[in-house]
């Protein structure tokens, strides 16, 4: 047991000198670390995860509230009036757990509801005492310009989930949920209730074009097209391409992977999203690879 510990400090002590060495340059400013940290990246000090979210963290700093929040017209609410027959099928449908209560305008919010307060009114037939406002809970409201890391301290702090983002003249004009926040810097956190818009990760458009899911698994993309691509480091055809370009790729970004041009078709600060796969005939490849030595 003693080894094992002794060999794993040694390792940690590695890596973490491996990384000082890598950041030696002491960057002036923060492309210049983000140019280090990418660079240590693609010398294997750093995997690809962990360099995305070096970069959220460093980019949560920069953004606001109005750059992530859901806008009011997108907000399911429920109304202060309402019976337990109108908000359960809100809350069935959206498969959330908080939910704003409005008054009578949809800018005005009055409080939060959780929809665990309503399991007692269910206990004992007790749903002709129900009323909205015997379970309202205090409402966080924050301003469209405030820093994000500022907001992630506060939920934490305070045990906050959620916030109506107001205008400066008191209105409502959308929420943000901690889950928003920490999902700038680990990426997208699906749960049960998220689904895709559509089940087909690969699409054919032509004979040697396709759209594909960036979150395809590599076997099923090996399967599809016959070729033999290690699912070892990454699982996902997109882990596969942030491997070719050795960074967080951006929207109308190319590369060349094995016989396949790749194409990002829509990704955000996050993550990738939809890829545009090409493949290229023996030329065509020997093409490519000419112009890029």
């Amino acid at each position: 047991m003693s080894e094992d510990r002794s060999s794993n400090g040694q390792s940690s002590r590695s890596w973490l000198e491996r990384l000082g060495q890598a950041l030696a340059g002491e960057p002036k400013c923060k492309a210049e670390l983000i140019a280090l940290l990418r660079d240590a990246q693609r010398r294997h000090l750093l995997d690809i995860d962990a360099l995305v979210m070096m970069e959220g963290v460093l980019q949560v700093a920069e953004m606001q509230v109005r750059d992530i929040m859901i806008p009011r017209s997108q907000m399911v609410v429920i109304q202060n009036n309402w019976t337990l027959d109108e908000i359960l099928p809100a809350i069935a449908e959206s498969g959330h757990s908080r939910f704003p209560v409005i008054g009578e305008e949809r800018d005005e919010v009055v409080g939060l509801m959780l929809a665990k307060d309503l399991l007692p009114y269910f206990i004992g037939d007790r749903r002709d005492e129900f009323n909205v406002r015997d379970v309202l809970r205090p409402v966080v409201f924050v301003p469209e310009s405030k820093r994000l890391n500022v907001l992630l301290k506060d939920f934490r702090t305070n045990r906050n989930h959620m916030a109506v983002v107001v205008n400066e003249f008191g209105g409502a004009d959308g929420l943000v949920t901690i889950e928003d926040v920490v999902e700038q810097i680990v990426g997208e956190i699906e749960d049960e209730h998220d689904v895709e818009d559509d089940d087909i990760q690969i699409k054919k458009l032509e004979d040697n074009r396709f759209i594909i899911k960036a979150l395809t698994p590599i076997e099923d993309f090996n399967e599809y097209f016959k070729s033999d691509f290690s699912d070892e480091e990454f699982d996902t055809v997109g882990g596969l391409v942030m491997q070719a370009f050795g960074r967080l790729p951006e929207r109308e970004e190319e590369t060349v992977i094995g016989e396949y041009r790749v194409r990002v078709v829509s990704a955000d600060s996050r993550r990738i999203h939809i890829l545009e796969i090409v493949e290229l005939s023996p030329e065509k490849l020997e093409q490519t690879q000419t112009a890029s030595s």
